[in-house]
């Protein structure tokens, strides 16, 4: 069926679009004809970031600068996406940290740092943008997860409850909303190159237990996941809700 994947007439906002998995997310949505909307904490890297991509794909970019972990700022932020794009109908929350340590030394102060940005954010900004996609009768919202999502190990406690805890919300989106035509899923990479895991990269040790424990043989690219993203806020994925969709090599498909 022609046309399924056609994006043309979207507005997706992405956060945490600067650099790394977001920022090549949202050049897969506009590659296939999608307004995006970036948006990151910090405003030089984020203008650069959407410069680039408008030069790169032809498409119309925006990029709106606020911190997605503070609930005024993401009433204003989405405020002002609207005057500059129109109501977003594609939401892919992405923002995320990581924080490595184990369980008994982690502060407080680390673990609502983590649980903020890459969980609560997705709450805050799914309640600004969800209702105006609920009464238009339709929306897509991505939410971004790991392979943490359903798997734990040692040091990520707080990583990992807040992408298990993203599966769940993704899961209750779908529940309330669904009927209204919006579909909510997740996206779970599995070891993927980025600025992030550069130190696991470089750790020989680790590198070599990935690509051994990955049936693919290989760590993931930022570009492995666009075509799974571009599905699941299309057409092609209007009766698919409330799904966590791994993309991983094979890793948590085998033992």
């Amino acid at each position: 069926m022609p046309g399924l994947f056609d994006l043309t007439g979207e507005v997706a906002l992405v956060t945490g679009a600067s650099r790394g998995i977001g920022a090549v997310l949202a050049r897969g949505l506009a590659e296939h004809g999608a307004t995006v909307v970036l948006t990151a904490r910090t405003d030089g890297p984020l203008q650069q970031a959407a410069r680039d991509l408008a030069d790169r794909s032809g498409a119309t970019v925006h990029a709106v600068a606020f911190d997605v972990t503070d609930e005024q700022g993401v009433v204003d932020g989405v405020r002002r996406v609207r005057e500059l794009a129109g109501e977003p109908t594609v939401l892919v929350n992405n923002a995320g940290v990581q924080h490595r340590q184990p369980l008994v030394d982690t502060s407080a102060a680390d673990w609502h740092r983590v649980l903020d940005t890459n969980l609560t954010s997705a709450f805050l900004l799914a309640r600004e943008a969800a209702p105006a996609m609920v009464a238009a009768g339709r929306g897509k919202v991505l939410n971004v997860g790991s392979v943490q999502t359903s798997l734990a190990r040692p040091g990520l406690s707080a990583y990992s409850a807040s992408k298990g805890g993203l599966a769940m919300l993704t899961r209750v989106m779908c529940a309330e909303w669904a009927a209204s035509g919006v579909q909510v899923n997740a996206l779970a990479p599995g070891y993927v190159e980025t600025e992030l895991t550069r130190p696991l990269r470089d750790d020989p040790a680790f590198d070599t237990w990935i690509r051994g424990r990955t049936p693919a043989g290989r760590w993931g690219t930022p570009g492995d996941l666009v075509g799974a993203a571009v599905f699941l806020v299309s057409r092609a994925a209007d009766f698919v809700s409330g799904q966590v969709l791994t993309v991983d090599g094979g890793l948590t498909a085998v033992v």
